[in-house]
């Protein structure tokens, strides 16, 4: 292959991301929604499979080019003037928790479970839905977090008053199923468990759809 014409395509493809990624605006790869996602790997199929392709002319490349920013372009501009298009195309936030209590409808709207909204809490720094009022599951994948008001700074050590341990809140239920994972960690077994939501008037595991259970707390459950 003529490696003038490899070269010439590899520098065409980086001035042309380059000059798209001027266009059409920077954003952190956080802050992609799945379009903009699928978007870049697209682009970047799209010249790295022409780079090394013979039969792929040069002018192929700027065309293909061309058109992807052109329609990027038109799909940015149709979304400023028809703001309606912005929720099917890049998402819209979703409330998942309220008031500490897991929206169900909203999880399965976003096909979440409770360890992956339990990992998104713990990103945050919150370890128990228990201390959220509002957690918004966001376009881009994140979750925002706006705490209980009593769950909020001044701590208790600036009030003078006792601190207790640090304790970590086990998931012992997620969607009807026991974790004996987390059981098995806690020192405890199944029977323990059943005991524990028996005196909450709940015979069956899978009418709960998240519990968890913490030393300081107790054993937190809301059902289905």
């Amino acid at each position: 292959m003529d490696y003038t014409m490899i070269a010439l395509k590899l520098a065409t493809g980086f001035f042309g991301l380059w000059l798209m990624t001027k266009l059409l605006g920077k954003k952190e790869i956080s802050q992609l929604t799945p379009f903009d996602f699928v978007s870049s790997l697209m682009l970047s199929e799209l010249v790295g499979n022409t780079i090394y392709d013979r039969q792929v002319h040069f002018l192929e490349l700027l065309y293909s080019l061309a058109l992807w920013m052109a329609l990027s372009l038109a799909l940015e501009k149709a979304v400023q003037l028809l703001p309606w298009l912005s929720v099917p195309l890049g998402g819209r936030p979703d409330i998942v928790i309220r008031g500490g209590e897991v929206d169900l409808r909203a999880m399965r709207r976003n096909k979440l479970d409770m360890h992956q909204i339990g990992m998104l809490l713990r990103e945050q720094g919150v370890f128990s839905v228990t201390e959220v009022a509002y957690a918004v599951f966001e376009p881009n994948g994140s979750l925002s977090i706006m705490k209980k008001p009593d769950e909020e700074p001044p701590k208790r050590r600036e009030l003078g008053l006792p601190v207790k341990p640090a304790s970590l809140p086990r998931i012992l239920i997620s969607q009807g199923y026991v974790q004996h994972d987390e059981l098995r960690e806690l020192g405890k077994d199944e029977a323990w468990l059943l005991a524990l939501l028996r005196e909450r008037g709940v015979e069956r595991p899978r009418d709960v759809y998240y519990a968890e259970w913490s030393e300081d707390a107790g054993l937190h459950e809301q059902r289905y």
